[in-house]
């Protein structure tokens, strides 16, 4: 073997000897397995947000993202035990019916994180806690809805009223009063997280009874709303698209900032126990507003004033949205 054949063997043994040390590309070595369990359908409102939030993460390439809904109480714990023991890194879902079952199944795996919907506070080392806090936005569709009732007699359907619903209807109904002092609510809850023909049925009573406003917190009111041709607000997501002359204003929530957060501390090795509450804030980009859309030109400039003029005072801090977390009653 002549020396110039063997110098280019050995730098080719070299060079396929370095290739099998190169890091893995940064999409393979950094993807994150997350799970998301969910008692509900993911097009239900307060869930679709999640779901939303960690398939954008997947459609970047930052996580493997597998999840289970409609997963009844009883089956809970069951489901998280089964992706912690999976292998998930991060492990998202709402613990609100099931908080006893749901921290201690983060005791027993304190090596993965938690990330759930909590009424109670972050329990360490690895329980977060995140919440929907869009009552400044919720506040502003008040506002509108006060402007646009012309009978003065707005209709209130929610799920069941604990205070993560209790709270956007609070402020719902102050910035209603704010703009018209004389305004009353009729209030109903349906005992359910889903149930549209129940939630429909309630509508139709307080249309009965003169609310040309009703404030969809559940699915199905804004079915009613269009039927009997009065107007809508909508509650956590857009549905405009859908209802173009019926929702004229909705209050969003957008669980991106509190999503990509906790991918982030996980991906350094630094979750731990906290609240994400603040991430859901309009400050954080967690809430917003919805575009008025076709509503544009028909809520009048006047009021639109008064709304913007809040809108910038909740942002700039000069006007805080009071977070009462009793039940809401009807007056």
């Amino acid at each position: 073997m002549t020396s110039t054949l063997r110098r280019r063997l050995l730098a080719s043994s070299l060079a396929l000897a370095a290739s099998t040390l190169l890091p893995l590309p940064a999409a393979a070595a950094d993807k994150i397995k997350v799970a998301a369990i969910y008692t509900v359908p993911v097009e239900q409102q307060w869930v679709s947000r999640i779901h939303k939030a960690l398939e954008a993460a997947k459609g970047r390439g930052e996580i493997d993202y597998v999840f289970s809904e409609n997963v009844t109480n009883a089956d809970y714990e069951r489901v998280m035990r089964q992706y912690a023991e999976s292998g998930n890194k991060l492990i998202v879902g709402e613990a609100f019916a099931v908080e006893a079952a749901a921290r201690k199944v983060a005791r027993d795996y304190p090596a993965t994180a938690f990330l759930l919907g909590s009424s109670g506070k972050p329990q360490a080392p690895n329980f977060s806690v995140f919440d929907n806090y869009i009552q400044g936005p919720a506040y502003l569709t008040g506002m509108i809805a006060g402007g646009m009732s012309k009978s003065g007699k707005i209709g209130m359907v929610g799920g069941y009223p604990i205070p993560e619903v209790n709270r956007l209807m609070h402020a719902f109904m102050a910035g209603a009063l704010e703009v018209n002092p004389k305004v009353s609510f009729t209030v109903s809850f349906i005992g359910s997280w889903f149930d549209p023909p129940k939630a429909k049925e309630a509508a139709f009573a307080m249309i009965d009874k003169g609310a040309d406003v009703l404030y969809a917190e559940r699915f199905g009111v804004s079915d009613a709303a269009k039927e009997r041709g009065v107007l809508a607000v909508g509650n956590v997501i857009d549905t405009q698209p859908q209802y173009p002359d019926t929702v004229v204003a909705s209050a969003l929530w957008h669980m991106e900032p509190t999503i990509d957060a906790a991918i982030a501390a996980v991906r350094a090795g630094k979750f731990v126990a906290a609240d994400y509450g603040k991430y859901s804030t309009q400050k954080f980009g967690g809430a917003s507003l919805a575009p008025l859309g076709t509503f544009e030109k028909k809520v009048p400039a006047a009021l639109m004033a008064k709304v913007k003029a809040r809108e910038k005072a909740i942002l700039d801090g000069s006007f805080t949205v009071k977070v009462i977390e009793t039940e809401p009653k009807s007056n």
